[in-house]
């Protein structure tokens, strides 16, 4: 007797099924099984590759989707987190044990982007988004440096755990927004008039108003979390917010906040991405597994600077 396939999708909501969220496969590929605790996955377009971290083997790896096969893309790499790219297609890392962001450039070799606030070193970047006039933005909470696991355990010397912003041209560093538990995941809307933060500790999702001087507004509440515990989020084409919730699987929220349904992952899901040649190949991350599942929707434009000329409620994958 042939046995059955484990459910991916779960309905909450019939707007799940209506706006084609589970048109897709219907079941998970595993792409690799041997990491020790895999986050920061990132679709590099113009390789048709992804490279995502293994945190406490400290190292970036890298699957190229033409051949299926996984090699090491950096190692050591600073106990690396979230990864994204800027508008020319640089890798962008979240480094918790070296306790900076860092660009790597097409040659290869390293740029620091930003290792200190007012002379104190940050905690453990976790997780950056840039926006389309190349300012990045990055999420800074204490999870690195409380054990040797992710990073090296210290003190903070900023004594809190914030989300700050990068000038692209004078590279000053900015406290962008304050009053976290412990911020991780964070995404632009794609007209970039919002910016979404997920604090783990808090356990629920804020929203803020991006003005055109780089300063934020609000931090209103945008979702609580009810099954797993937040991590990073990501938009799909049609603005639904696609969170990665732990043990919770991946969840789908309507734009008006509503939990339209759910991703089960037998793993507990720190990241995801959306990728691809179409952008609707979603990356997982889940515990020492990557994941992937073709969608029936899509992800934002890969670049910052494509979101541009999108529709207000859009959103970047």
């Amino acid at each position: 007797m042939q046995s059955e396939r484990p459910q991916v999708y779960e309905v909450l909501d019939d707007r799940f099924r209506t706006g084609k969220c589970t048109a897709g496969d219907s079941r998970l590929e595993t792409l690799f099984t041997d990491c020790r605790w895999a986050e920061g996955p990132v679709y590099v377009p113009a390789g048709r590759y992804l490279v995502w971290s293994d945190i406490p083997n400290d190292r970036l790896l890298r699957w190229d989707e033409t051949t299926g096969t996984v090699g090491v893309f950096r190692s050591p790499a600073g106990h690396p987190n979230g990864n994204t790219l800027d508008n020319e297609g640089r890798l962008i890392t979240c480094e918790q044990g070296n306790r900076r962001v860092t660009r790597t450039e097409h040659d290869g070799s390293l740029t620091v982007i930003a290792d200190r606030y007012q002379g104190k070193r940050f905690n453990s970047p976790n997780d950056a988004a840039v926006k389309s006039d190349g300012s990045i933005w990055f999420s800074d909470p204490d999870f690195g440096i409380t054990s040797d696991y992710e990073g090296h355990r210290a003190e903070s010397e900023i004594g809190a755990c914030n989300v700050y912003r990068v000038d692209p041209r004078s590279g000053e560093v900015r406290l962008a927004a304050d009053g976290f538990s412990g911020p991780n995941g964070l995404v632009f809307s794609l007209d970039e008039r919002r910016l979404y933060v997920s604090d783990s500790r808090a356990n629920h999702i804020r929203v803020f108003d991006v003005h055109d001087n780089g300063t934020l507004t609000g931090g209103d509440v945008f979702t609580a979390c009810k099954i797993g515990n937040f991590d990073n989020i990501r938009f799909d084409d049609d603005g639904r917010l696609w969170a990665a919730a732990m043990d919770g699987g991946v969840h789908c929220y309507d734009p008006d906040g509503t939990l339209l349904g759910r991703l089960l992952i037998p793993d507990a899901v720190s990241n995801i991405r959306f990728g691809g040649a179409k952008r609707n190949r979603l990356f997982i991350t889940a515990d020492t597994t990557l994941y992937s599942l073709v969608m029936g929707v899509t992800g934002g434009p890969a670049l910052p600077a494509a979101r541009h000329d999108r529709g207000a409620h859009g959103s970047a994958g």
